[in-house]
């Protein structure tokens, strides 16, 4: 599959994933919440399966879904969940795109 095909496909599955994992939460603003987690993660799944950085497709995966966890980390102050998933679903999508 394209590449560009494979990231969209693996960020949209990727960003509901995270959308729907944030239901039960409660947060002072919910959709914007959500909708900044949809983003985050689709864009994870789409970087990975389009760039080239000479690493294996599991580092690949695990290096940028950290990186782009980290502003949202920072910004909200949930390390452990973020990032967790971040770099859990890096490197899920990096072993499926290679």
């Amino acid at each position: 599959m394209n590449p560009v095909a494979s990231g969209l496909i693996a960020g949209l599955v990727f960003g509901i994933i995270s959308v729907l994992v944030m239901i039960p939460l409660q947060f002072s603003d919910k959709r914007a919440a959500m909708i900044g987690s949809f983003i985050n993660r689709f864009a994870i799944g789409l970087v990975i399966a389009t760039i080239e950085l000479g690493l294996p497709g599991w580092g690949k995966g695990i290096l940028v879904g950290l990186l782009l966890s980290l502003p949202d980390a920072i910004i909200t102050k949930s390390w452990a969940p973020i990032i967790g998933m971040g770099a859990i679903g890096g490197l899920v999508i990096g072993l499926l795109v290679g």
